[in-house]
C-alpha cells in the first residue's frame, strides 16, 4: 500500500469505458474496505415512526426504474468502479488504506450506512465500499449498490467538517438508495425501444447488454433537478439520524457557492440554486432535528485536509450523484 506521502491528490481521472468481456460483466469487484461486514451494530431508532421526518416528502420509486433490473445496474456500476479505483491506482491516487482523510470517511459512512436500509430494501446486501481519489475536482459519488468516492479537492478546497461531509455523503447515498441511476437508465432504454419492446426484453433477458451499454453513464451520469431536491431530503435525514448536524447542509451550501466567487462549480450545474437549496434545508430543519437531538453522537472527530494554495481548482462535467 503507498504511503501517505505519495499519493498524489492533483490527478486527472477519466471515467472508463465499459469491458464487455463475458468475464469483466459478471465480476463484482470486492477488493478494499468492505462496509458491509464490518459495520457497528448501529440499532435503528425503533421509536422513530414511518412518518417521521422527511418520509412523507417522498414518493415511490418511478416504475421506469422497474424496466431495468436492479441486479444489472449494480453490476455494470460495480464494474465501473472496479475500473476507475484501478486508473487511480496506476497513477498512485488511491489513497492508501491508513490514509486520515479516507479513515475519516469511512467512519462517518459507518455511521449513516445502517440508517439507508429503511429507504431501500436491497440495501442490506450491498457491499458498501468507500474510497478517496487523489484529484482536485469537488466531487464525490454513490453509485449503485453502494460505491462510494469522494475527490480529494472537495475536502480539501472547501474545508469541510465531518457534519458538512455527512451532508454531501448521505445526499450521494440518497441517489443510490432511491435508484435514480436505474431510472434514468429505464428511461433512457424506454425511448429507445419503447416501454412494451423494453418490458419484452426483460422477459427475455436481454436487457444485460443494454445496461452495460449505458454502464459508463453510471459515472457521467446527470440527475434531474428533482431527483437532487428529493437527494436533498433523504440525504438531509440519512444525516441527522447518523448524529450528524442537518445544519451544516446551511454552511455546506454557502461554501460550495463561495467556491467559484459567486457562482456555482460545475458540481452544481444541474442542481437546484444554492439560495433556494438552502431556504429548503432551512423549511427542512424543523422536521430533522428531533431525529439530531436523539441520536447518538460520533465519539470521533475529525478535521479537514491542509487547504492548498490558491492556483484554481480543475472543473470536470458533473458526474454521477452529483
Amino acid at each position: 500500500m503507498l504511503p501517505i506521502e505519495r499519493f498524489q491528490t492533483d490527478a486527472v481521472l477519466v471515467a472508463p469505458q465499459p469491458c464487455r468481456c463475458a468475464l469483466h460483466s459478471r465480476r463484482l469487484f470486492t477488493t478494499g474496505l468492505v462496509l458491509g461486514a464490518t459495520l457497528p451494530a448501529l440499532a435503528q431508532d425503533k421509536n422513530s415512526a414511518a412518518d417521521e421526518g422527511v418520509r412523507r416528502e417522498v414518493g415511490k420509486t418511478s416504475a421506469a426504474a422497474k424496466l431495468v433490473p436492479a441486479e444489472q445496474v449494480e453490476a455494470a456500476a460495480a464494474q465501473q468502479y472496479a475500473k476507475m479505483l484501478q486508473q487511480a491506482t496506476q497513477q498512485r491516487a488511491l489513497a492508501p488504506e491508513s490514509h486520515p482523510q479516507l479513515q475519516r470517511l469511512r467512519y462517518i459512512a459507518q455511521r449513516l450506512i445502517p440508517h439507508a436500509e429503511s429507504w431501500n430494501d436491497r440495501a442490506k446486501q450491498w457491499r458498501w465500499e468507500v474510497n478517496l481519489l487523489g484529484s482536485k475536482d469537488l466531487n464525490a459519488f454513490c453509485m449503485p449498490g453502494g460505491k462510494i468516492a469522494f475527490y480529494y479537492g472537495i475536502l480539501a478546497v472547501l474545508q469541510l467538517s465531518d457534519d458538512e461531509v455527512a451532508m454531501i455523503m448521505g445526499h450521494e447515498m440518497a441517489h443510490a438508495l432511491r435508484e435514480h441511476a436505474r431510472e434514468r437508465i429505464g428511461k433512457n432504454l424506454g425511448l429507445r425501444v419503447g416501454a412494451s419492446l423494453a418490458s419484452a426484453l426483460l422477459g427475455l433477458g436481454n436487457t444485460g447488454d443494454a445496461v452495460l451499454n449505458m454502464g459508463a453513464q453510471l459515472v457521467s451520469l446527470k440527475f434531474s433537478r428533482g431527483d437532487e431536491s428529493e437527494a436533498d431530503v433523504v440525504g438531509l435525514e440519512l444525516a441527522a439520524r447518523a448524529g450528524y448536524d442537518p445544519a451544516s447542509g446551511v454552511t455546506l451550501w454557502q461554501k460550495m457557492m463561495g467556491a467559484n466567487k459567486g457562482a456555482p462549480p460545475q458540481w452544481l450545474s444541474t442542481h437546484p440554486s444554492g439560495a433556494s437549496r438552502i431556504k429548503d434545508i432551512e423549511d427542512r430543519l424543523p422536521k430533522v432535528n428531533p431525529l439530531y437531538a436523539r441520536a447518538g453522537k460520533p465519539d470521533r472527530k475529525f478535521g479537514p485536509p491542509a487547504k492548498p494554495a490558491d492556483k484554481g481548482v480543475a472543473q470536470t462535467p458533473p458526474q454521477q450523484g452529483q
